[in-house]
């Protein structure tokens, strides 16, 4: 009887990924600034969740808003002055692209993208200087009704176009003016 070593070093190897994945994701959360905060409107009211009853797509509202949430975060970390503090309130969004249940049963879960379902946020934000006097207040809607014409960078990420309206509006809002 001849045993085969290599299938139960892949069984072993699957064990540790699972294992040390939640491990190595829950430090990456950890190393999100606390000096950027993201907080949602009510799920049942944001117009994807209103315009998706059926939860089509493979990203629940959860998993959507936490990964636009964390990116939100880590990118105006980046560009925000240390000391400054950043709270954002996503009033609405819409992603980009949208469903056709119309196609058939086999098209249900893909999310087309058209010009005429371009991405879409209302937010509400407050940028503080360090002692928590109010710097800057407003809101904003952001639109990007060229988003398939041009390119992007992360062309694997669902949540790419979005994420880029996103970051240019964090750059155009939040850069300092050159010297």
């Amino acid at each position: 009887m001849k045993t085969h070593i290599l299938p139960r070093i892949r069984v072993c190897l699957a064990a540790a990924a699972l294992i040390v994945a939640p491990a190595i994701a829950g430090a990456q959360e950890s190393k999100l600034p606390e000096r950027i905060q993201v907080a949602w409107g009510p799920t049942d009211k944001l117009s994807e969740v209103k315009d998706n009853p059926m939860q089509r797509g493979w990203l629940r509202p959860e998993e959507w808003q936490k990964d636009i949430g964390n990116f939100i975060r880590e990118r105006a970390d980046v560009i925000l002055p240390p000391g400054q503090r950043l709270d954002i309130t996503i009033d609405d969004i819409k992603l980009a692209g949208d469903f056709e249940p119309w196609h058939g049963s086999n098209a249900w879960d893909i999310r087309i993208l058209k010009d005429t379902y371009p991405p879409r946020i209302d937010l509400h934000y407050r940028l503080a200087a360090a002692d928590g006097s109010t710097l800057r207040e407003g809101s904003e809607k952001l639109r990007d009704m060229a988003y398939l014409q041009r390119t992007v960078t992360t062309s694997t990420d669902p949540l790419r176009y979005d994420k880029r309206m996103i970051e240019e509006w964090l750059r155009a809002e939040f850069r300092a003016p050159k010297a």
